[in-house]
């Protein structure tokens, strides 16, 4: 969330910004409620305040004998506890009404972001990795999985319906192999804490990363209760802190976490429908960083290579990509994407998005540390990306690990999460 002040005393400045991102928004009107509520807070104090001298006249009037006089402020003074309710009232209205305005606008892009309307802006960064050339035409990953019997589609609608898959033998221990080495590398080689969060989270977290108020029909909720499926382990990690003020010699703070996931993928209509691509279930392990302000964009290309590595030991070609301003997420200030190339595709696809929230994201959640020594707390930055979202990178080991006979090369890196298989070929029972 922005800052109500910084706002409404940068008004240019935030329009162009997010003009930049797409967004068009009354801010004169959002000014004018700033405005008003420090006209409020300032008549209320004040009000309070001759309220608090005049009471203490009323004694000294009995004191005096003049009871008369005394009884006649004490009921001018209850008057005037009616009006200063009647503008706390007001105060609270003129508040709730800049928080709906201000709440649902996105984060202001960090200025090295590229501007533009769309991903056609986005602006290539580095490729690592050679596309493979085969010598044969590459089968989409659906077909492989189906051929080699660990991917089933029709079995999986039947039991709940489109956009999603069932996994079999070897397909299944596929992903819990990756799941397992992606944990493994970012637990003992990057410094991260593996957490087990929630896989249900309340209003109060989606609120603090930003999926709530506005993307409301992009999640699942579980009917007459205050809980949604978890979109992504973004929204359980960055909120374990929530509502807290951290030393800083805490920071930062390195989680990560496997859950599913789950999205409704509303406006997605005909986008991606065959395949592992777009589902409403999917695995992903999620990396989330806790910083203060002076680190995170430092703490941004660590995070960002941390997720790279994992692309790098599976042997998949990828390329980042510095999204601009019109197609960043919500709450996102600087992001970069990671694209893994699909041979069936002949294209790079998102397989990563690495983002530095600012402290977008603190604010709402309330994230706070206190600086060494004295000092008033203050906002923690927020970071966090998918190292890796986990069918995508089944998908890409499917379709670039290929044989022209079907048969799929298990990257070495994997091999020992798998006994030591090196290919997956024909169907084993019991596999």
């Amino acid at each position: 969330m922005l800052d109500l002040k910084y706002v409404s005393s940068h008004l240019d400045e935030v329009a162009k910004k997010l003009q930049e991102r797409g967004t068009q928004v009354d801010l004169a009107g959002l000014q004018a409620l700033n405005e008003r509520r420090k006209t409020l807070q300032t008549e209320i104090s004040t009000k309070r305040h001759d309220h608090q001298v005049a009471s203490k006249g009323i004694g000294a009037l009995f004191k005096e004998g003049k009871k008369d006089e005394a009884e006649s402020l004490r009921a001018e003074l209850r008057r005037e506890s009616d009006a200063i309710k009647a503008l706390e009232d007001e105060l609270k209205k003129v508040e709730d009404q800049a928080q709906e305005l201000i709440q649902i606008l996105p984060n202001l892009a960090h200025e090295s972001v590229p501007i533009g309307s769309d991903e056609s802006a986005n602006e290539e960064i580095r490729r690592v990795g050679t596309p493979p050339s085969f010598t044969f035409t590459p089968k989409p990953h659906w077909e492989i999985g189906e051929a080699l019997d660990i991917l089933d589609f029709e079995r999986a609608a039947r039991l709940a319906g489109a956009r999603f898959a069932l996994l079999k033998g070897l397909g299944a221990r596929l992903e819990r192999a990756l799941i397992q080495f992606m944990l493994d590398v970012h637990t003992k080689e990057h410094g991260y804490v593996e957490m087990l969060p929630p896989f249900l989270v309340n209003s109060a977290a989606l609120f603090g990363t930003g999926q709530l108020p506005k993307f409301e029909e992009d999640l699942f909720r579980i009917r007459e209760r205050d809980l949604y499926l978890v979109p992504t382990a973004e929204v359980p990690l960055t909120n374990i802190h929530g509502d807290e003020i951290l030393e800083a010699s805490e920071l930062p703070i390195s989680y990560t976490a496997y859950t599913p996931c789950f999205r409704s993928e509303a406006g997605s209509y005909g986008k991606d429908v065959r395949g592992l691509i777009r589902q409403h279930q999917f695995d992903k392990v999620e990396l989330v960083k806790i910083t203060d302000a002076e680190s995170s964009y430092d703490a941004l290309e660590t995070l960002t290579a941390n997720a790279e590595t994992i692309l790098q030991r599976l042997e998949l070609p990828y390329r980042v990509m510095a999204l601009s301003t019109g197609d960043m997420g919500f709450s996102a200030a600087k992001t970069y994407d990671l694209e893994v190339w699909l041979p069936s595709q002949d294209q790079y696809r998102e397989i990563s998005s690495c983002s530095n929230c600012g402290d977008f994201q603190a604010r709402r959640a309330k994230i706070r540390y206190r600086p060494e020594g004295k000092g008033k707390p203050r906002l923690c930055h927020t970071l966090n990306g998918s190292a890796l979202a986990v069918g995508r990178t089944w998908l890409a080991i499917m379709e670039n690990h290929q044989n022209a006979d079907g048969s799929v090369n298990v990257p070495e890196a994997l091999r020992p999460y798998l006994d030591g298989l090196e290919r997956i070929s024909t169907p084993v029972s019991g596999s």
